[in-house]
């Protein structure tokens, strides 16, 4: 019989991540193509899943195996490990297509994920595809291979959520709906056909022990998110572009499985696949209290020894939850604080004040949970006095980890149609969304320009990482080998080239003493 799909997660890492792909980056399995293969085999079609990515395979390495496989469909997916991180896949996605295209132009290419979602119409008029999916992805490619299949000319009307051309027009379908039944339609992750000895935890994942940061697996909870963060691109595939937005403003994506399909989930990958370090990719995992709890406790009954990490948000942890976690194996949570400025934090909808913050991270610690903090630089109000504020405020929590980002105008949000309508600039090519590429181009913010914005931000992490009070702690809480492996990280130094900057000099305002402060010399070229 011939195969009727394969999928395709393609490779990006050396160039979203420079040399950090090589020891510090983690490698993700891919967990939406994971489930759209499940979700196509419970259809009753044949699947097999290429993971690039992992496998580190070139995109002729990719489209040489496809054409032995001669599949009815390849779908390539363009979903990232977080939602700001599919657009920055779309250089391997679109070298992807075109080596498919050179080497057998008969094959018929799929392209599905976040960032085209967005962006469906000016995808198709870009890429060697010959579909793209506005929508979600699995209810589209199940019609898609029943109407090529059942037919010489097939009616791609009746595929949901498909833009396609109709001679030398762009046409697009009805919406889909979401994929509502998860437990019975999405029954998890097809880890059978992924290459599961390859995929590697963050490295601060494992500080306790770095020698383990290998097997590991991501799963989802839950899919969607209810929130709606300025800056955040989520809603892109489940809004389903503009047309659906005004057809169903108020939809919310929020769905999950239940608690029993989840603790089934990690139950085969301890027991078939060894893991134990995990990482819950839910955009919220710690949102309804009910469900969050019936995990946990289904983790503490079982005595697995696990590595769990998760997201949350300051106003969703409780006390008492937070010592539950704990015992369940969450050794980690993952806050997005962003910003110390309560304005800046405001314009992009995170509704909570700094006394929220420094409650929360002070519960979750005294549950024996490390912290990850999230903070962004280049808001749409900060200027240089704010994001010393941020700097600062990240230095007073002294977290375990923090990760330290610019702002991004993703395609899919809301700041990105507002860049869009205001004219801001936008980087060249899509591998500069990528926060550690050569040509990142963070947004600039009514103040700042993008190189501003860059450099403070590239300059933030070394300051972060290198305080002697932060290297104290970590000394102590996990030893030598951790600080130094920390040192090393810091040290590594990031290739910058921001071309549409003017060259500018800044100083930065005075700071407290206990605070470090970044004196900043613009220029352009790498850094």
């Amino acid at each position: 019989m011939k195969l009727d799909l394969v999928i395709v997660n393609p490779g990006h890492r050396a160039l979203a991540y420079q040399g950090l792909s090589e020891d510090l980056a983690a490698i993700e399995p891919p967990v939406w193509a994971g489930l759209i293969a499940t979700y196509v085999r419970n259809k009753g079609y044949s699947v097999a899943l290429i993971d690039a990515n992992a496998e580190d395979l070139s995109p002729e390495d990719v489209a040489v195996r496809i054409q032995s496989m001669k599949p009815i469909l390849v779908a390539i997916v363009v979903y990232g490990h977080n939602p700001s991180a599919s657009t920055h896949v779309m250089p391997g996605a679109s070298a992807t297509c075109s080596a498919i295209k050179n080497v057998d132009p008969s094959m018929t290419i799929l392209l599905v994920g976040g960032h085209v979602a967005a962006l469906p119409e000016r995808t198709l008029r870009e890429e060697e595809a010959d579909y793209v999916c506005g929508g979600e992805g699995p209810i589209t490619v199940v019609e898609l291979i029943e109407t090529l299949r059942d037919s010489a000319q097939p009616d791609l009307r009746r595929v949901r959520d498909l833009w396609y051309w109709d001679g030398d027009r762009v046409s697009r379908s009805a919406p889909a709906p979401l994929v509502e039944s998860l437990d019975t339609d999405i029954s998890g992750i097809a880890w059978d056909l992924l290459p599961m000895r390859r995929y590697r935890a963050h490295n601060w994942h494992c500080f306790e022990n770095l020698d383990l940061r290998q097997p590991y697996a991501a799963i989802y909870t839950t899919l969607g998110c209810p929130f709606h963060c300025s800056f955040c691109c989520i809603q892109a595939p489940f809004k389903r572009g503009e047309r659906a937005l005004n057809m169903r403003e108020g939809l919310n994506s929020y769905r999950y499985w239940s608690p029993q399909k989840v603790l089934a989930e990690i139950d085969r990958l301890v027991t078939t696949y060894g893991i134990r370090n995990f990482k819950f990719a839910d955009e919220m995992f710690v949102l309804n209290r009910k469900h969050v709890l019936a995990i946990c406790h289904g983790l503490i009954d079982r005595r697995y020894d696990l590595n769990i990490w998760a997201y949350a948000r300051v106003d969703t942890v409780r006390e008492d939850t937070a010592d539950i976690m704990r015992r369940a194996g969450i050794k980690w949570l993952a806050f997005g604080i962003e910003a110390a400025n309560e304005r800046v934090r405001d314009a992009v909808e995170k509704g909570y004040g700094q006394g929220d913050i420094f409650t929360t991270v002070e519960r979750v610690r005294k549950a024996g949970t490390y912290v990850a903090a999230n903070y962004m630089f280049g808001l749409p109000d900060d200027d240089l006095t704010s994001m010393q504020s941020t700097l600062a405020l990240a230095q007073d929590l002294n977290t375990e980890y923090a990760n330290l980002y610019c702002t991004m105008a993703y395609p899919g949000s809301t700041l990105y149609r507002q860049a869009l309508k205001e004219g801001w600039p936008l980087p060249d090519r899509w591998s500069g969304y990528s926060q550690h590429a050569a040509d990142s181009f963070p947004l600039p913010t009514r103040h700042l320009t993008s190189a501003d914005v860059l450099r403070f931000r590239d300059a933030a992490f070394r300051t972060y990482f290198s305080n002697p009070r932060y290297q104290l702690m970590m000394r102590e809480r996990f030893g030598e080998g951790t600080v130094a492996h920390i040192n090393r990280m810091t040290q590594q130094r990031l290739s910058r080239c921001v071309t549409r900057s003017e060259q500018t000099t800044m100083r930065l305002p005075p700071a407290s003493p206990e605070h470090s402060v970044i004196p900043l010399t613009l220029t352009r070229g790498a850094t």
